[in-house]
């Protein structure tokens, strides 16, 4: 791994810094223009690492990624998350981990994506009605059968990190995290012990960076933005960070992009760090 990048189970190389497609609108057509010209702008940008799901219109932001940027660069990453379904009498979104639905899910993932192969697919939640042996292992035949290259999570504690990785090996974690939230420090710091990607999102908090007073002073020294020093001390929190901001404005994905160049000072960083301190 160096600065810049991280080789997510330990042979598939990204930029550190990706991008979230979840925000971009697959309609009207007017909006879809403008989101293809996004992600081909972030892949213009150097980025390597873009992260979609099949919760994100039921497939439709894969399609739309696949419009974008399908035949897909050799260096580029699009992984995308399964086990959120329709279901019920009122078709809504619940958590489903059975095994032939994250299977359904996969086939329609590599059919939307125009791929023979998810080099990073990962769960987007455990499913708390199916055991998880079951769902990770599903995963894992699915990999053995060359329909997956590598195996992530999101959403999980360091209890069922432990408990997937008895089962599979586990190449990226993707849960909440920023410098304003970081509950989950106790899964960042098993990640960064096992040389497992760490995908935070929400990795800004959405607007709460920009109202905070510390950040605004880092922000004012280093000629940034709030949402830039944000970002800036992530990359600079672990070597794992791989934070995927997201946007449809290209004006705010050039700002992002341009975090990866900020280096804060060891003061600042210090002065960020305290914020965790803070009740």
């Amino acid at each position: 791994m160096t600065a810049a990048g991280f080789r997510i189970g330990g042979d598939l190389e990204v930029r550190r810094l990706g991008f979230g497609a979840m925000r971009l609108p697959t309609e009207p057509a007017s909006a879809r223009a403008t989101a293809v010209t996004v992600a081909r702008r972030a892949v213009e940008l150097g980025v390597t690492l873009i992260d979609t799901a099949h919760l994100y219109g039921g497939g439709a932001n894969e399609e739309l990624l696949a419009e974008a940027l399908h035949p897909y660069p050799a260096d580029l990453l699009i992984t995308t998350k399964v086990g959120v379904a329709r279901s019920g009498p009122s078709d809504e979104w619940r958590l489903d981990g059975r095994p032939d639905v994250l299977r359904d899910q996969v086939d329609h993932a590599l059919r939307r994506l125009r791929v023979e192969r998810l080099e990073l697919l990962q769960l987007h939640r455990i499913d708390p009605g199916t055991p998880l042996a079951d769902q990770v292992g599903t995963l894992r035949e699915l990999r053995d059968e060359g329909k997956i290259g590598r195996i992530g999570l999101s959403e999980v504690t360091v209890a069922e990190l432990d408990q997937a990785r008895e089962i599979v090996e586990i190449a990226s974690v993707q849960n909440r995290y920023s410098l304003l939230d970081r509950e989950h420090e106790p899964v960042l710091a098993a990640c960064e012990a096992a040389g497992i990607a760490f995908l935070p999102w929400r990795p800004v908090a959405w607007g709460e960076a920009g109202a905070n007073a510390e950040i605004n002073a880092v922000a004012a020294d280093l000629d940034a933005t709030p949402t830039q020093i944000a970002l800036a001390w992530l990359l600079a929190r672990s070597p794992v960070i791989c934070p995927i901001p997201g946007t449809a404005r290209l004006s705010h994905l050039e700002q992002n992009i341009a975090a990866a160049d900020i280096k804060l000072t060891p003061p600042h960083r210090a002065r960020l760090d305290r914020l965790a301190e803070t009740p």
